[in-house]
């Protein structure tokens, strides 16, 4: 029988992922859609692994979102049925689209300019294929999407009027109401952000198009999201691993399933000791840094590439050379890209390492 490897002797700084807690957080979102009579598309980009698409899939998902046309073609390749969440402004890019559906492909794209429209159905003539597009629609973050006016009502139209392409609904995501502080101050700015969202469907459906998916949502608010009929469709993906920044705006109801693991490598002084994982290792997009896990007492500062120093303020257990400690990122997203690799744990001990593709910005 092969030897059992500790989790503790993956080689630092390493990115660690719970089963148990995985497995747990997948369950109980996929339980919580399905009960609300919605699917589950959850976003790929969270984690960008396809043992953890799998599981979701299997769990229940009705596929994966990507934020990336390299996202895309990856979850593809593992057999994923695929929403490519982001416009997109290159032939270069709607062709490779085309490409996946010509060879089988179950994909998706958004549009929020008349001219992706173009891009898509020329690419989509040029495939010899029929595309499904849903109309991207800003609702209140100005960060892609068309207004909620009578130019995404026109935007629809064109794709409907569209040879080769199909109109398959509409896509709707507030990147704000995901992250505001507090559930009661999120759940008034979610459901006044998809109310834009859903005038435009109910305008959609009276002239006779299909606009009947609806899909958006988050891990911020899918106990928001899920309670709103006319959203048919959730995308939330940082509830499966978990971070700081989620934490921090009350969403325990998932457990902290990803870690980065690190090592004590200097301990010269009393009060702070320096681990092996910095800049290199963590995600710096948020204005708070990883915070240790089982170990109270303890306070987190950056301090340079390869290092950070761990503030020692009455801590629950003593912290000496070599010993291994425990982080949650503050943003999962960004940090798991960061890894070549995920190292699955079981309760203590390795169970398998699964392999992470780098994905090109160009992607």
């Amino acid at each position: 029988m092969p030897m059992r490897v500790s989790r503790l002797d993956a080689p630092t700084p390493a990115l660690l992922v719970d089963l148990d807690r995985l497995e747990s957080n997948i369950a109980k979102m996929q339980a919580a859609v399905s009960r609300a009579g919605k699917q589950l598309r959850p976003h790929a980009k969270a984690h960008k692994c396809a043992e953890i698409a799998r599981r979701q899939v299997e769990a229940g998902a009705a596929g994966v979102c990507a934020a990336t046309i390299t996202e895309m073609e990856l979850m593809h390749s593992a057999g994923f049925s695929v929403l490519l969440t982001t416009p997109v402004a290159s032939p270069l890019k709607t062709d490779r689209v085309a490409a996946l559906a010509r060879a089988g492909a179950d994909v998706r794209v958004v549009v929020d300019h008349p001219d992706q429209v173009h891009l898509y159905q020329d690419s989509a003539v040029r495939a010899g294929v029929k595309l499904d597009v849903l109309v991207d629609l800003d609702i209140g973050d100005h960060r892609t999407g068309i207004p909620c006016d009578e130019r995404a009502i026109q935007l629809a139209r064109r794709v409907a009027s569209s040879a080769n392409l199909r109109l398959a609904g509409t896509q709707a995501y507030s990147v704000s109401g995901s992250h505001t502080e507090g559930w009661d101050a999120r759940r008034i700015h979610s459901t006044t952000a998809i109310a834009q969202a859903i005038a435009v469907q109910k305008r959609l459906l009276d002239l006779g198009l299909d606009a009947h998916t609806l899909t958006g949502g988050s891990t911020g608010t899918w106990n928001i999201d899920t309670a709103i009929p006319e959203i048919t469709e959730m995308q939330a993906g940082s509830y499966a691993l978990m971070d700081v920044a989620y934490r921090r705006i009350g969403g325990a109801d998932f457990a902290p399933a990803m870690t980065v693991l690190a090592t004590v490598i200097s301990c010269s002084h009393a009060d702070r000791v320096t681990v092996d994982a910095g800049f290199k290792a963590f995600a710096t997009d948020r204005p708070f840094g990883p915070e240790p896990l089982d170990l109270n007492g303890a306070r987190w500062e950056w301090a340079g590439d390869e290092h950070g120093v761990l503030h020692l303020e009455n801590v629950s257990r003593p912290v000496r050379l070599g010993d291994r400690v425990e982080f949650l990122a503050p943003h999962c997203d960004p940090t798991v890209n960061l890894y070549d690799r995920i190292y699955a744990a079981r309760g203590e001990y390795l169970e398998a390492v699964w392999p992470l593709k780098r994905l090109s910005l160009a992607g």
